[in-house]
């Protein structure tokens, strides 16, 4: 009897410790009755008029401005109680997951009121803009593009989340809800015989749609991509594909640089008669490694823009571009190829010409802004086996120096060859 006595009272005493712990949670500063939110607004009563918008945030709702605010000293602007790139977090932790594929970048950066008003707003979910103008805010480049398309796909005019989730995607690259196709396959009905026919009758619930087509929409008919490949443009698929009518129409007939070569002999040719082929040319995947065999939002049918795409395999020559105070405008601009051959060269690192005097030649008339002599008779005298070039003094990608120097050249780089002047 006793015992049952004791087992009762442990469990009011359990019971009754969760709810003062509970209550101790939710009123952290034990404020007096009534105090919670009301004694905010006696002095922030121009936050009052915020107060009549239709959505307001739950915590605001309720009054409960101390769940973000400290009320009396905080290290953080506002007095918000938290780092203000986490602090959404404390209750919105599930949005996005451990396992997302892609993550929308305000959200990893912790910065929600990129979109949303923490107070009030006039938008569902207190959005500080409704639709698609929320979106465009940030991504103006698509903005601008989806403008002025002669096609457009109705959606990216009308709603971009009937496409992309806001925060992350647990399913697709780029935020979309499902990867291409089945997330087309959502308007789009590929049963239809007029889709089929326009498709040469390939198999497209096996194709990535976003290959040939631009899904913001384009200049061309069928919102196909800007750049497009001539057999694809003249719908020669089984040029370079199987039959429609094989198990595996979509296939390629040859394999890597082979099967280019079919229609590109003069070029594929030209690369194997240098001296240096960047390998992605001649591999297994050959011309596909940078190019898109369909269509593309660059020229020359490239996968991506020139930074971006040389940056899949030279990452840290681009981190390091990226870093660099002194900045190369050709890399900068991302124009590799304007001192890079991208194919295959006669020179080491696949430069255009024989020395790098010529190829900074090609944009920096030298002679007219130094009198530093340099060229092959002039050796270096830190390597008596090579000759000075611009190379020995500047970083073709760029350093932290002004002129992307090595070093200061005030105080560092000219006592590296002048030792007698070193202080």
């Amino acid at each position: 009897m006793i015992s049952r006595y004791l087992s009762v009272l442990s469990a009011v005493l359990f019971a009754t410790l969760v709810l003062v712990s509970s209550a101790s949670t939710q009123d952290k500063f034990r404020l007096k009755p009534g105090a919670k939110g009301k004694i905010c607004l006696s002095c922030h009563e121009d936050f009052k008029e915020k107060l009549k918008r239709p959505f307001i945030h739950t915590p605001v709702k309720s009054g409960g401005c101390s769940d973000c605010h400290d009320p009396h000293a905080s290290r953080h602007s506002k007095l918000i109680s938290a780092d203000p790139n986490k602090i959404c977090f404390g209750c919105h932790n599930k949005i996005a997951p451990a396992n997302a594929r892609s993550t929308h970048k305000v959200v990893i950066d912790g910065n929600c009121i990129k979109c949303h008003d923490p107070h009030a707003a006039n938008n569902k979910f207190v959005l500080t803009t409704s639709g698609n103008q929320l979106c465009f805010g940030c991504h103006k480049d698509i903005a601008n593009a989806v403008g002025k398309n002669k096609y457009k796909h109705i959606l990216a005019t009308k709603e971009c989340l009937t496409c992309h989730n806001p925060h992350s995607s647990s399913k697709a690259a780029s935020l979309l809800k499902e990867d291409v196709p089945k997330l087309c396959f959502n308007c789009h009905d590929l049963k239809k015989p007029t889709v089929a026919k326009q498709h040469m009758n390939y198999p497209m619930d096996k194709a990535r749609c976003s290959s040939c087509h631009n899904p913001h929409g384009s200049n061309n008919p069928g919102i196909t991509l800007e750049n497009t490949h001539s057999p694809m443009a003249r719908k020669m698929c089984n040029q370079c594909h199987q039959d429609p009518s094989q198990p595996n129409a979509l296939g390629l007939k040859k394999e890597g640089v082979a099967l280019c070569r079919g229609c590109h002999s003069d070029t594929v040719g030209g690369i194997l008669s240098k001296n240096r082929v960047h390998w992605p040319a001649i591999d297994k995947k050959g011309c596909l490694n940078c190019h898109d065999p369909h269509g593309s939002k660059q020229a020359p049918l490239l996968l991506g823009p020139m930074k971006n795409l040389c940056g899949r395999c030279h990452a840290d020559t681009i981190d390091k571009q990226n870093k660099a105070k002194g900045k190369h405008k050709p890399n900068e601009e991302g124009n590799c190829v304007l001192c890079h051959s991208p194919h295959a060269a006669n020179y080491a690192l696949l430069f255009d010409n024989t020395s790098v005097i010529g190829i900074c030649g090609k944009c920096h008339v030298w002679e007219r802004h130094t009198s530093h002599p340099i060229g092959e008779k002039i050796i270096d005298p830190r390597n008596n086996n090579i000759s000075l070039d611009c190379m020995s003094c500047h970083r073709s990608h760029g350093t932290d120096q002004k002129y992307f120097t090595y070093y200061d050249p005030k105080t560092e780089l000219c006592v590296m060859c002048h030792t007698k002047h070193v202080r």
